[in-house]
């Protein structure tokens, strides 16, 4: 058999009607992968697209309009869906035994950089697999080398393109429900300016700009009569009682951990504005189209930046050592486990430059509302 060209590797694969797509991880990592799935949904109109993912994974997109079929949630498996850091030895079995019996025509890993997600996927038995590899990674079918340093959304395409799927679309999309929408009206009152959502959270601590400035954002909303209501769910839920209390106003209030997902989609969508840190709800305020003013480590937006700024802006911390130990932090993942320290990178971005970007998204809301009233008609 002749070795394949480049050419055949991009190639479509003949007679897919059931696509697994891995992709672990928490809110954003499914939303940087949501356009490859549009890719490949394109690619292959007739085909299911099963979705491995997480419970929340399963709460976002389970009857919501898109280009994923169905949500199967991933038993405990290290390096693929860990949350405890366990395995589940009789749980990973039974999931794998399952899939296999849908027979899936092509298998995609969008999970990292394969060293665990490329042999669960081979595990799969699919007749195709396409995926990302380090050099220490089990190789699928068609591979593409994972160099960490890559956005998400583009590194995720890339691999798709693999089974022949192009890009449709460079953003991640969520279309939300009358209901959910309807929901976020219990938030809000009538008679503001509008409407500003902070959320001061993330997964990674040094990626929180300090409470106090987004309290003092809040506190300048006030003063203009914006509503201001402040998010955060878990860990990050009393950072929203803290920014409630220290801005002292009635126009600023915090919901922390009273939102399902559908929730936080529907007050998103019903929000003029995000304003936070690099996290799950910023992508996801992103993805159901409200604009966002956001603190980025430098190192972060690389990875998962906004890639348009009409209606999304960054301010950038270029701290690349710990502030502490002084570890260089540019050097991520296999190649050097971060310290202990959880200070923040970001604490150096001023209040005043995260206010201007505030100001300016802020300033555009009638050109936006007529271009939105445009695009309907």
């Amino acid at each position: 058999m002749r070795p394949r060209s480049a050419r055949d590797r991009r190639d479509p694969f003949d007679d897919v009607l059931r696509i697994a797509v891995l992709r672990g991880g928490g809110l954003g990592d499914l939303l940087f992968a949501l356009p490859a799935v549009d890719a490949l949904a394109a690619a292959y109109p007739e085909a299911e697209i099963v979705l491995l993912g997480t419970p929340m994974h399963r709460e976002l997109l389970d009857g919501r309009p898109g280009s994923v079929s169905s949500v199967e949630v991933l038993p405990r498996a290290r390096g693929v869906h860990s949350p405890d850091g366990g395995d589940d030895p009789r749980g990973i079995a039974e999931f794998l035994t399952r899939m296999r019996a849908r027979r899936f025509d092509l298998a995609c890993q969008l999970h990292g950089g394969g060293r665990y997600s490329n042999p669960f996927v081979a595990e799969l038995h699919a007749r195709h697999t396409v995926g990302t590899a380090t050099d220490d990674a089990l190789p699928l079918e068609r591979v593409m080398p994972y160099e960490y340093y890559q956005h998400e959304v583009v590194r995720w395409l890339e691999t798709v393109a693999l089974a022949g799927a192009e890009p449709v679309t460079l953003e991640p999309r969520i279309i939300v429900a009358d209901d959910e929408r309807a929901a976020a009206e219990a938030h809000l009152e009538r008679g503001t300016a509008g409407y500003v959502v902070i959320h001061p959270g993330a997964s990674d601590p040094r990626r929180r700009w300090p409470a106090e400035r987004f309290a003092e954002i809040a506190v300048r909303l006030a003063e203009e009569g914006m509503q201001v209501v402040v998010v955060g769910e878990g860990s990050d839920a009393h950072l929203a009682d803290a920014i409630a209390g220290l801005a002292s106003s009635s126009l600023v209030t915090s919901i922390g951990g009273r939102l399902s997902l559908g929730e936080l989609a529907g007050l998103l969508a019903r929000a003029d504005l995000f304003v936070g840190n690099d996290s799950g709800p910023r992508h996801l305020a992103q993805a159901v189209g409200c604009p966002t003013a956001s603190v980025f480590w430098v190192g972060n937006l690389i990875n998962g930046g906004p890639l348009t700024r009409t209606h999304h802006r960054v301010r950038l911390a270029w701290t690349t050592r710990c502030p502490v130990c002084g570890i260089d932090a540019t050097q991520v993942g296999w190649s050097a486990p971060r310290c202990e320290h959880d200070d923040s990178f970001v604490a150096d971005v001023p209040v005043d430059a995260v206010w201007s970007d505030v100001s300016s998204l802020l300033d555009a809301r009638p050109l936006r509302a007529v271009a939105a009233t445009a695009r309907r008609v």
